[in-house]
């Protein structure tokens, strides 16, 4: 049981949330780590389902990708872990946690995230998935279900910073005292969860608008790296491989990565885009006309010659006189030559 002090509110929080007996006086402890990291899990599949129709991901193919992704991932997270920590392994139990009172404790996300996408590209070409539409619905699940499960770092009192120089800004319990000293100490879990959160909005928008597959995959390394980065600077129990802190170089290699290839991919884009040309016919160049095809400017006259030699035959012709009209204009007078003209009385 903790009792903390954040943004001036005074809470008791107890990390575990109840116990199943297991019979003999024994029990299993069920935290409020794990359930937190469980509904932020549901959160992402649920979203997952309600847009895969979007992504045209078949829904049956798409939960058989989870079903292998989601153990291999919390395996992947606790290994890296392990590896980066420290901890000493007595046996294959202190990997899992037999027998500690904490269970299966100490998790890593970037190995949770590497062991997904690994894990996720395996099956998705086994069972004929699109990669690139899967990691993009998947990227923008991550961001949710990272968003609640940090929440779970409060609930037992980790993953905080230094001191922040403040009475009121920054959380304050047994365990930041312990770590730092007495005082007001950044709570960095909550940078987290409201950038992850900010994060979602962001790209669950751009999905809607993604002018190339991948796209919110990138987003997702740009957004997630950058802002882990700048969070991990203020740790105080980051990760460390000699004096570099893992998280936060693997996040700035993360973003600069996902940056780099997000402008590829636009200029790709770009390039692939067909232009539109206006319909111009001048003397001595070429012009592509809308149905991309080529027409010479040579041709283009010729045309111009032919319309105007008809448009010429058709008004000569409604301008020419009819035949009858024609031969009465013509016809001579003729009177015989010293005949008196005729008076009408009979002779």
């Amino acid at each position: 049981m903790y009792e903390v002090t954040i943004f001036g509110i005074h809470l008791t929080i107890r990390p575990i949330a109840f116990t199943i007996p297991l019979g003999g006086g024994r029990g299993w402890n069920v935290y409020w780590y794990g359930i937190l990291i469980a509904i932020g899990f549901l959160l992402a599949i649920i979203y997952g389902v309600r847009n895969a129709k979007r992504y045209e991901i078949n829904l049956d193919r798409m939960l058989d990708v989870v079903l292998v992704a989601t153990p291999v991932a919390i395996l992947c997270a606790r290994l890296f872990y392990i590896l980066f920590d420290g901890e000493k392994l007595t046996g294959i139990g202190d990997f899992f946690g037999f027998g500690s009172s904490s269970g299966f404790a100490g998790l890593a996300i970037y190995g949770g995230v590497i062991g997904a996408f690994a894990s996720g590209y395996l099956m998705c070409r086994l069972r004929e998935v699109n990669v690139l539409d899967m990691f993009d619905l998947a990227a923008t699940g991550f961001l949710i279900g990272q968003s609640v499960g940090r929440w779970g770092n409060f609930v037992n009192q980790e993953a905080f910073g230094g001191l922040t120089g403040s009475d009121f800004w920054g959380m304050e319990s047994k365990n930041t005292i312990d770590a730092v000293g007495e005082g007001m100490v950044h709570p960095c879990f909550l940078y987290e969860s409201l950038w992850c959160l900010a994060g979602f909005f962001l790209l669950h928008f751009c999905s809607k608008h993604r002018k190339f597959k991948g796209e919110i995959s990138l987003l997702y390394c740009i957004w997630y790296g950058f802002g882990r980065a700048v969070i991990e600077s203020l740790r105080t129990d980051s990760l460390m491989i000699g004096p570099f802190r893992v998280s936060q170089l693997l996040s700035a290699l993360l973003c600069l990565a996902g940056l780099t290839l997000l402008i590829l991919g636009l200029r790709r884009v770009q390039a692939q885009k067909p232009v539109e040309y206006d319909a111009m016919f001048d003397v001595g160049a070429e012009e592509e006309v809308a149905d991309g095809f080529t027409r010479t400017a040579e041709q283009a006259r010729a045309e111009l010659a032919a319309e105007e030699a008809q448009e010429e035959a058709q008004e000569a012709q409604e301008e020419a006189p009819t035949e009858p009209e024609e031969a009465a204009q013509t016809a001579p007078t003729k009177e015989t030559e010293g005949e008196e003209p005729n008076d009408g009385e009979a002779n």
